[in-house]
């Protein structure tokens, strides 16, 4: 798995990338966790997810978001990461010009700045948001949410109460055209302590219901 150092917005950012064999394969990046409270793309349930797209044969990008590791800035509060995400995504489309399709994985704080990739890149065709904090940042840009996803969180989550979570999904169960596949993990906290396989084996099976045809309303490919 190739260490790679690419150009973000705020100086060099730092990234670990598994390319795929074929040319068209879709494109797969994870977001990590809030660079404040430790979260890097060494997070297990970040490495965990990435080693999933990547055994579907996704091009595949994890990294840093500005300030960790050796990516270059400081943390910007959402704004500068969401940049870093547009660059991260822009620096593989580079490199692989015939893939046609994205999809975003984020958790926790990544998840939020996944949501927010996806309502401006319309290649963007699946998502996996996993314990999004509806309670502590604002998702209400998600009007209308473009594409069908999944958000699983657990039900002993205290960081992001599942109640807050419900009010979120609810929401986007209102609007048509997509597919919202909500997951509740029975027991499971904000950081899937003993439960990130079963978390991990979920997002699988979904990621292989979505590549079978299922969980996504048929609407018209978004251009970019």
């Amino acid at each position: 798995m190739p260490e790679v150092i690419f150009a973000g917005p705020a100086g060099r950012l730092e990234g670990r990338y598994q390319p795929s064999k074929e040319k068209s394969a879709p494109i797969a990046i994870v977001l990590h966790p809030h660079p404040q409270f430790g979260g890097t793309m060494n997070n297990k349930i970040v490495y965990d997810l990435f080693y999933m797209f990547q055994k579907r044969d996704f091009t595949t990008l994890r990294f840093n978001f500005r300030g960790i590791g050796r990516s270059q800035g400081e943390f910007d509060h959402g704004t500068g990461e969401l940049s870093d995400a547009a660059a991260a995504l822009d620096w593989v489309q580079s490199l692989h010009p015939d893939s046609k399709s994205c999809w975003v994985a984020g958790y926790s704080f990544g998840s939020w700045i996944g949501m927010q990739l996806l309502m401006r890149r319309p290649e963007i065709e699946g998502f996996i948001s996993v314990a999004p904090q509806p309670n502590t940042y604002d998702f209400s840009f998600l009007a209308p949410c473009p594409s069908s996803g999944l958000i699983i969180h657990g039900d002993a989550d205290k960081v992001a109460p599942p109640k807050d979570v419900q009010v979120l999904v609810d929401k986007l169960h209102t609007q048509k055209g997509i597919t919202i596949t909500q997951k509740t993990i029975p027991g499971a906290n904000h950081f899937f302590a003993n439960d990130s396989e079963l978390l991990i084996q979920e997002c699988a099976d979904y990621l292989d219901r979505r590549l079978a045809g299922e969980l996504a309303d048929p609407r018209p490919k978004r251009l970019r």
